[in-house]
């Protein structure tokens, strides 16, 4: 988890348009921390069956898609290995709000929607409200960014 203090600075950076669009390399597939792990320790699989973000444990873990995803159970962990597409968030685990302008950004595992059976995440809860009431729109934009975005390709 960032400081409050350098997520408010990071934030600031994205939204004067600091972070560079459309990195010149490719993008890591799964946006993780330090260790490697995806959602920040999440569950990502709780996000539909329990309606909210529970902590993975390193009991139940997987790697998939180049970074380690926790579990809140073995169960949960089963229910992803079986069909991890189906329970992963779209655009890596990125911001999809950031994704949406081109750019990528970190997430606030407590920043999530559910939108037509996909999960997406946000920087931040306050990104989020932002995101929102034009989130059709933010997606359709993501979708045609992300290509590119994971590729390294530019704009």
């Amino acid at each position: 988890m960032l400081h409050p203090i350098s997520r408010a600075l990071a934030l600031l950076a994205f939204c004067i348009g600091l972070a560079a669009p459309f990195a010149a390399g490719a993008l890591e597939p799964v946006q993780q921390n330090g260790d490697g792990v995806a959602i920040d320790g999440t569950d990502p699989v709780a996000y539909f069956t329990d309606g909210r973000a529970v902590a993975g444990s390193e009991q139940f873990e997987l790697a998939w898609n180049g970074a380690t995803w926790r579990f809140a159970s073995a169960a949960h962990r089963e229910q992803f290995r079986a069909d991890p597409e189906r329970f992963a968030p779209q655009y890596g685990g990125y911001c999809a709000w950031a994704v949406g302008h081109g750019h990528t950004a970190t997430i606030d595992p407590e920043a999530w929607s559910i939108v037509n059976g996909k999960l997406y995440l946000n920087y931040s809860r306050d990104v989020q409200t932002k995101w929102t009431p034009e989130k059709e729109k933010w997606i359709e934009a993501a979708d045609r960014n992300w290509p590119r975005m994971r590729d390294g390709a530019t704009r």
